[in-house]
């Protein structure tokens, strides 16, 4: 596709990406939650801080597979693909590894800062919560700062989300 000038690249809408990324959330989510119950029942459900630590790190390690090794693979989850949102890099057939890599480390900074701000001001859930909207709120805006519209953490990796076009039609067969 993008090799094909005659096809238009197009940046999805700030709102369809953000509506994108609130059906991956209950995607992940599933994808975590059987990998945590895997982990909790091979563990034995043990306390001690390697097993806690060891959960986070797991936690970390799903979401990278499962993120990079759509991007790298198709270029796109099933949420990006229901919501027809393809991530490329420009100049290459696909999403090289390192990249993804880089891209998938970056867009933690939609949560990060707020996570760390709460943790340090030992906010509770509830300003937790509305630490994330706002930084979350924050990075959304990065994509206005940017001619294309595409989100500092794919600006950073030299990645890009493209729209893509809608599935043809068939026609009925006639009798």
């Amino acid at each position: 596709m993008l090799d094909n000038p005659a096809v238009a690249i197009r940046t999805p809408t700030i709102k369809r990406r953000l509506m994108a990324m609130l059906y991956e959330l209950m995607l992940i989510a599933a994808v975590e939650f059987f990998a945590n119950f895997l982990f909790i029942f091979l563990s034995g459900n043990r306390q001690a801080p390697l097993f806690r630590h060891l959960g986070i790190a797991l936690f970390f390690l799903v979401a990278a597979a499962y993120f990079l090794h759509a991007w790298c693979g198709s270029g796109f989850t099933l949420a990006m693909k229901t919501w027809r949102i393809k991530l490329v890099k420009v100049g290459h057939a696909r999403v090289p590894f390192g990249a993804a890599l880089l891209r998938h480390l970056l867009a933690w900074c939609w949560l990060l800062p707020a996570l760390y701000l709460s943790h340090v001001l030992k906010l509770s859930h509830g300003q937790t919560g509305i630490a994330l909207a706002i930084g979350i709120a924050v990075w959304a805006l990065t994509a206005f700062l940017d001619q294309d519209r595409q989100f500092l953490h794919d600006k950073l990796a030299g990645t890009r989300l493209i729209q893509l076009p809608p599935p043809a039609r068939k026609l009925p067969a006639t009798a």
